[in-house]
């Protein structure tokens, strides 16, 4: 059941005995970042399930803070629609987690050298594996509550965003990262979301027409959700090394080595046996990163067929201005002489990809 506690009116020296469970430094971290109007109607809630009006009462709520850190939430995405739902327009929510780079090195220090590394791979295997195989996630689940779940910043980050949150701000504090989150519109309701190894991704295709295309997963679950986030935070690099952002956070350390050695856009064959892609082509972006290019590219671009093989491993672009001048240089060359152009520009990618090793990143 949840353990309540509805913040008053009263002074904020008075309040912080409800917040007592909260180390000082994350206490100061919220009343800095929640406005002390909102903050003075908190409802402080301690809770892994999810919440509805007999909790914040009739009237929506100004902002809600749950003590229990989202690891130990088993359905992480119904607790925060829950809040959503019985939150005002602009309200905010507080809660904590402990990230995956955080339980790593608690792991790595609690053990010895070499048991630390051994009992490290164990633990990826039984929780980080497990529960992203399609028939066994069941029983992980059944056996663990949902407590205890690895979760990265970046896949808390994008949770959040699907739910109909913005991050405010968020600060590392004694092995929790704490955030601060903002309802900006309703949840999306994904029941589209997948954690295995196998992910379908909207792109845009050929007339503007949305493709799904298979990939193997090299970033966190819902990552889709935080590329607004990270453009602002990161700034955007080139699609010829295969990071659309600078220094992309959601890449998981697998996922770089398969992104190294291409082996995850193995499954894109499929797609290129369908006839969603042709062999050479620009690559299939998604709709954000699409966004950001300028509109008459857009339009331009909608003309041509997607490929698998993209001209951005002819020229190495250091910018998306260079991605766009070098996409459009492409596709004007393919308008005089589609045959030749898919053979030349093939030719040097391939030299590219495997003489001088460039590679996605």
């Amino acid at each position: 059941m949840a353990v309540l506690n509805h913040l008053t009116t009263a002074p904020r020296h008075v309040r912080r005995p409800l917040l007592e469970h909260f180390p000082e430094e994350a206490v100061r971290f919220i009343e800095e970042t929640v406005p002390s109007s909102e903050l003075s109607e908190a409802f402080c809630l301690h809770t892994v399930y999810p919440i509805n009006a007999s909790v914040v009462g009739n009237v929506p709520a100004l902002c809600v803070i749950n003590r229990q850190r989202i690891n130990d939430i088993r359905y992480i995405n119904k607790f925060f629609e829950s809040v959503n739902e019985n939150l005002a327009d602009g309200g905010y929510l507080v809660g904590c987690v402990e990230p995956l780079h955080v339980r790593r090195q608690r792991v790595l220090q609690h053990y010895p050298r070499p048991l630390n590394k051994a009992y490290y791979a164990l633990d990826f295997l039984v929780t980080r594996l497990w529960p992203k195989l399609p028939h066994l996630r069941r029983a992980y689940f059944a056996l663990t509550k949902g407590r205890g779940r690895v979760i990265s910043e970046m896949e808390t980050y994008g949770r959040l965003y699907s739910c109909g949150f913005r991050l405010v701000d968020s600060r590392e504090i004694n092995g929790h990262v704490y955030f601060v989150a903002q309802k900006v519109k309703a949840p999306d309701y994904n029941e589209e979301a997948t954690y295995g190894p196998f992910i379908v991704l909207k792109r845009v295709g050929k007339h503007g027409r949305i493709l799904r295309v298979y990939k193997m997963r090299t970033m966190v679950p819902y990552s889709e959700y935080v590329q607004q986030f990270i453009f602002e935070r990161n700034g955007a690099g080139g699609i010829g090394t295969g990071s659309k952002f600078n220094n992309d956070p959601r890449i998981t350390t697998l996922g770089r080595f398969m992104r190294k050695y291409w082996i995850d856009e193995l499954p894109m064959l499929y797609n290129l046996l369908r006839g969603d892609l042709k062999l050479f082509g620009v690559r299939p972006i998604s709709q954000h990163y699409f966004s950001l290019f300028p509109e008459d590219f857009q339009e331009y671009r909608k003309r041509f067929k997607p490929g698998l093989v993209p001209p951005v491993y002819v020229e190495i672009p250091k910018s998306l201005e260079d991605t766009v001048a070098i996409e459009r240089r492409y596709l004007e060359a393919y308008e005089r002489n589609p045959l030749w152009t898919d053979i030349r520009y093939l030719a040097i990618a391939l030299y590219n990809i495997f003489i001088k090793r460039v590679r996605s990143c």
